[in-house]
Protein backbone atom coordinates (compact mmCIF):
# COMPACT_ATOMS: atom_id res chain seq x y z
CA UNK A 1 0.00 0.00 0.00
CA UNK A 2 1.23 3.19 -1.07
CA UNK A 3 1.98 6.18 1.95
CA UNK A 4 0.78 9.71 1.29
CA UNK A 5 0.46 13.24 3.61
CA UNK A 6 -1.19 16.15 2.64
CA UNK A 7 -0.59 19.83 4.71
CA UNK A 8 -2.56 22.82 4.99
CA UNK A 9 -1.23 26.06 6.83
CA UNK A 10 1.24 28.63 6.74
CA UNK A 11 3.23 28.05 4.25
CA UNK A 12 6.30 26.45 5.00
CA UNK A 13 9.20 24.75 3.65
CA UNK A 14 8.38 21.74 1.80
CA UNK A 15 11.58 19.66 3.65
CA UNK A 16 10.15 19.90 6.94
CA UNK A 17 7.61 17.87 6.51
CA UNK A 18 9.12 15.42 4.26
CA UNK A 19 12.35 14.72 6.01
CA UNK A 20 12.31 16.56 9.24
CA UNK A 21 9.59 14.79 10.99
CA UNK A 22 10.29 11.81 13.51
CA UNK A 23 8.45 9.56 10.93
CA UNK A 24 8.53 11.81 8.13
CA UNK A 25 6.98 10.76 5.18
CA UNK A 26 10.35 9.92 3.11
CA UNK A 27 11.20 7.98 6.79
CA UNK A 28 8.22 5.99 5.94
CA UNK A 29 8.74 5.13 2.49
CA UNK A 30 11.54 2.73 4.05
CA UNK A 31 9.67 1.97 7.14
CA UNK A 32 5.61 1.96 6.78
CA UNK A 33 4.33 1.12 10.34
CA UNK A 34 0.70 0.62 9.28
CA UNK A 35 0.41 -0.98 5.97
CA UNK A 36 1.41 -4.79 5.04
CA UNK A 37 4.23 -3.14 2.39
CA UNK A 38 6.43 -1.75 4.52
CA UNK A 39 9.01 -0.38 1.53
CA UNK A 40 7.61 2.44 -0.93
CA UNK A 41 9.71 2.16 -3.97
CA UNK A 42 7.96 2.61 -7.11
CA UNK A 43 8.42 6.18 -7.30
CA UNK A 44 6.80 9.51 -6.04
CA UNK A 45 5.36 13.18 -6.52
CA UNK A 46 4.74 16.11 -4.95
CA UNK A 47 1.97 18.73 -5.61
CA UNK A 48 1.99 22.29 -4.29
CA UNK A 49 0.58 25.44 -4.11
CA UNK A 50 1.46 28.73 -4.72
CA UNK A 51 0.88 31.68 -6.47
CA UNK A 52 -0.83 30.55 -9.45
CA UNK A 53 -3.91 28.57 -9.18
CA UNK A 54 -2.82 25.19 -10.74
CA UNK A 55 -0.55 23.31 -8.97
CA UNK A 56 2.78 22.15 -9.22
CA UNK A 57 3.54 19.21 -9.77
CA UNK A 58 6.95 16.81 -9.75
CA UNK A 59 7.00 13.17 -10.43
CA UNK A 60 10.24 10.73 -10.12
CA UNK A 61 9.69 6.83 -10.34
CA UNK A 62 13.56 6.37 -7.99
CA UNK A 63 12.76 6.01 -4.23
CA UNK A 64 11.78 9.07 -2.55
CA UNK A 65 14.33 7.90 -0.69
CA UNK A 66 17.52 8.00 -3.26
CA UNK A 67 16.45 11.20 -5.14
CA UNK A 68 19.14 14.33 -3.97
CA UNK A 69 16.73 16.53 -6.78
CA UNK A 70 13.40 15.80 -4.19
CA UNK A 71 15.84 16.99 -1.49
CA UNK A 72 16.71 20.25 -3.45
CA UNK A 73 12.72 20.81 -4.23
CA UNK A 74 11.40 20.34 -0.61
CA UNK A 75 14.60 22.38 0.42
CA UNK A 76 13.18 25.36 -1.62
CA UNK A 77 9.56 25.33 -2.25
CA UNK A 78 7.48 27.03 0.44
CA UNK A 79 3.24 26.40 0.37
CA UNK A 80 0.83 26.76 2.62
CA UNK A 81 -1.10 23.77 0.85
CA UNK A 82 0.64 20.68 -0.67
CA UNK A 83 0.41 16.77 -1.50
CA UNK A 84 3.15 13.99 -1.22
CA UNK A 85 3.11 10.78 -1.89
CA UNK A 86 5.06 7.52 -1.84
CA UNK A 87 4.01 4.42 -4.59
CA UNK A 88 3.82 0.50 -3.92
CA UNK A 89 2.41 -0.41 -7.07
CA UNK A 90 -0.70 -2.30 -6.88
CA UNK A 91 0.41 -4.31 -10.79
CA UNK A 92 0.78 -1.22 -13.01
CA UNK A 93 4.05 -0.11 -14.43
CA UNK A 94 6.70 1.93 -11.99
CA UNK A 95 6.24 5.19 -14.88
CA UNK A 96 5.95 9.04 -14.23
CA UNK A 97 2.92 9.14 -15.83
CA UNK A 98 1.27 6.66 -12.97
CA UNK A 99 2.65 8.08 -9.89
CA UNK A 100 0.86 10.57 -7.96
CA UNK A 101 -0.52 13.23 -7.49
CA UNK A 102 -2.60 13.17 -9.92
CA UNK A 103 -3.75 17.03 -11.21
CA UNK A 104 -6.26 18.35 -13.42
CA UNK A 105 -6.78 22.25 -13.83
CA UNK A 106 -6.50 23.48 -10.51
CA UNK A 107 -7.34 20.10 -8.42
CA UNK A 108 -4.86 17.95 -7.04
CA UNK A 109 -5.50 14.05 -6.17
CA UNK A 110 -3.92 11.30 -4.57
CA UNK A 111 -4.84 7.57 -3.41
CA UNK A 112 -3.99 4.49 -1.34
CA UNK A 113 -5.34 1.62 -1.90
CA UNK A 114 -6.83 -0.73 -5.13
CA UNK A 115 -10.30 -1.04 -7.25
CA UNK A 116 -10.66 -5.32 -6.76
CA UNK A 117 -10.26 -7.09 -10.15
CA UNK A 118 -9.30 -3.90 -11.54
CA UNK A 119 -8.02 -5.68 -14.97
CA UNK A 120 -11.22 -7.27 -15.36
CA UNK A 121 -13.14 -4.28 -14.98
CA UNK A 122 -10.51 -1.77 -16.85
CA UNK A 123 -11.91 -1.87 -19.99
CA UNK A 124 -15.73 -0.66 -18.76
CA UNK A 125 -14.19 1.65 -16.42
CA UNK A 126 -12.53 3.54 -18.85
CA UNK A 127 -15.52 3.70 -21.03
CA UNK A 128 -17.32 5.50 -18.75
CA UNK A 129 -14.97 8.80 -19.04
CA UNK A 130 -16.05 10.95 -21.12
CA UNK A 131 -14.41 11.77 -24.43
CA UNK A 132 -13.35 15.77 -23.68
CA UNK A 133 -11.88 14.10 -20.38
CA UNK A 134 -10.12 11.32 -21.80
CA UNK A 135 -7.52 12.50 -23.06
CA UNK A 136 -6.47 13.93 -19.39
CA UNK A 137 -5.61 10.02 -18.96
CA UNK A 138 -1.96 9.94 -18.93
CA UNK A 139 -0.91 6.40 -17.06
CA UNK A 140 -2.91 3.05 -16.64
CA UNK A 141 -3.80 3.17 -12.90
CA UNK A 142 -7.10 2.75 -11.01
CA UNK A 143 -6.21 5.91 -8.83
CA UNK A 144 -6.46 8.08 -12.08
CA UNK A 145 -9.12 6.44 -13.57
CA UNK A 146 -11.41 7.26 -10.14
CA UNK A 147 -10.02 10.97 -10.26
CA UNK A 148 -11.27 11.53 -13.73
CA UNK A 149 -14.68 9.59 -12.97
CA UNK A 150 -15.40 12.14 -10.13
CA UNK A 151 -14.47 15.15 -12.19
CA UNK A 152 -17.37 13.55 -14.62
CA UNK A 153 -19.73 13.13 -11.95
CA UNK A 154 -18.98 17.10 -10.51
CA UNK A 155 -15.89 16.69 -8.29
CA UNK A 156 -15.35 20.85 -9.06
CA UNK A 157 -19.07 21.78 -8.25
CA UNK A 158 -20.16 19.37 -5.71
CA UNK A 159 -17.42 16.82 -4.82
CA UNK A 160 -19.21 14.86 -2.01
CA UNK A 161 -22.03 13.98 -4.20
CA UNK A 162 -19.16 13.33 -7.05
CA UNK A 163 -17.22 10.90 -4.95
CA UNK A 164 -20.39 8.48 -3.52
CA UNK A 165 -21.53 8.33 -6.91
CA UNK A 166 -18.35 7.05 -8.17
CA UNK A 167 -17.90 4.50 -5.47
CA UNK A 168 -21.67 3.23 -6.23
CA UNK A 169 -20.60 3.29 -10.03
CA UNK A 170 -17.51 1.21 -9.33
CA UNK A 171 -19.38 -1.18 -6.44
CA UNK A 172 -22.04 -1.67 -8.74
CA UNK A 173 -19.75 -2.82 -11.74
CA UNK A 174 -17.82 -5.08 -9.21
CA UNK A 175 -21.20 -7.00 -8.27
CA UNK A 176 -22.30 -7.26 -11.53
CA UNK A 177 -18.45 -9.10 -12.31
CA UNK A 178 -18.70 -10.85 -9.09
CA UNK A 179 -16.04 -9.77 -8.01
CA UNK A 180 -15.34 -10.08 -4.42
CA UNK A 181 -12.17 -8.77 -3.92
CA UNK A 182 -12.34 -5.33 -1.80
CA UNK A 183 -12.57 -1.82 -3.40
CA UNK A 184 -10.18 0.00 -0.57
CA UNK A 185 -10.28 4.19 -1.10
CA UNK A 186 -8.30 5.96 1.45
CA UNK A 187 -7.85 9.17 -1.01
CA UNK A 188 -7.72 13.17 -0.52
CA UNK A 189 -8.56 16.40 -2.73
CA UNK A 190 -8.23 19.81 -3.19
CA UNK A 191 -8.81 22.80 -5.22
CA UNK A 192 -6.44 25.00 -4.00
CA UNK A 193 -8.81 26.26 -1.03
CA UNK A 194 -9.84 23.03 1.11
CA UNK A 195 -9.05 19.39 1.30
CA UNK A 196 -10.95 16.82 1.27
CA UNK A 197 -10.25 13.35 2.86
CA UNK A 198 -12.11 9.65 2.00
CA UNK A 199 -11.52 6.60 4.36
CA UNK A 200 -13.42 3.86 2.52
CA UNK A 201 -13.76 0.45 1.71
CA UNK A 202 -15.72 -2.45 0.87
CA UNK A 203 -14.68 -4.61 3.66
CA UNK A 204 -13.43 -3.65 6.67
CA UNK A 205 -9.98 -3.35 6.27
CA UNK A 206 -9.99 0.65 5.09
CA UNK A 207 -6.18 1.88 4.31
CA UNK A 208 -5.32 3.94 7.26
CA UNK A 209 -5.79 7.44 7.67
CA UNK A 210 -4.37 9.80 10.57
CA UNK A 211 -5.10 13.61 10.80
CA UNK A 212 -3.80 16.28 13.50
CA UNK A 213 -4.55 19.97 14.38
CA UNK A 214 -2.07 22.45 15.37
CA UNK A 215 -1.54 25.89 16.12
CA UNK A 216 -1.46 27.21 12.82
CA UNK A 217 -1.87 23.92 10.19
CA UNK A 218 -3.55 20.90 9.80
CA UNK A 219 -1.56 17.46 8.50
CA UNK A 220 -3.69 14.21 7.21
CA UNK A 221 -1.52 11.15 6.24
CA UNK A 222 -1.78 7.55 5.99
CA UNK A 223 0.67 7.25 9.38
CA UNK A 224 1.11 9.77 11.93
CA UNK A 225 4.77 11.99 11.53
CA UNK A 226 5.69 11.37 14.24
CA UNK A 227 5.48 7.89 17.14
CA UNK A 228 2.73 9.52 19.78
CA UNK A 229 -0.02 7.84 17.70
CA UNK A 230 -2.39 8.92 20.52
CA UNK A 231 -1.60 12.45 19.50
CA UNK A 232 -3.40 11.92 16.28
CA UNK A 233 -7.10 11.24 15.17
CA UNK A 234 -7.76 8.32 13.21
CA UNK A 235 -10.25 9.25 10.84
CA UNK A 236 -13.05 6.64 11.05
CA UNK A 237 -13.73 4.28 8.25
CA UNK A 238 -16.47 5.12 5.64
CA UNK A 239 -16.18 8.69 6.42
CA UNK A 240 -15.08 11.96 4.83
CA UNK A 241 -13.31 14.41 6.41
CA UNK A 242 -12.68 18.52 5.45
CA UNK A 243 -9.35 20.50 6.44
CA UNK A 244 -10.11 24.56 5.39
CA UNK A 245 -8.92 27.60 7.27
CA UNK A 246 -7.30 25.30 9.86
CA UNK A 247 -10.50 23.57 10.92
CA UNK A 248 -11.19 19.46 10.74
CA UNK A 249 -14.33 17.79 10.59
CA UNK A 250 -15.59 14.80 9.49
CA UNK A 251 -18.90 12.71 8.96
CA UNK A 252 -20.21 9.20 7.50
CA UNK A 253 -19.54 8.89 3.89
CA UNK A 254 -22.97 7.17 3.43
CA UNK A 255 -25.71 7.76 5.68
Amino acid sequence: MCRWMAYQGLPVYLESLLFKQEHSLIHQSLSARKSSVTVNADGFGLGWYDEREEPGLYHEILPAWSDSNLKSLAKHIKSGLFFAHVRASTGTETSRANCHPFGYKNWLFMHNGQIGGYEALRWQLDRLIPEHLYQERKGATDSELIFLLMIANGLETHAEQAIRVTLLQILDLMKDKNIDEPFRFTSVFSDGKRIIAVRFSSDDKAPSLYAKQFDDHIVIGSEPLDHRTDSWTLVPAGHIAYLENNHYHTHALFD
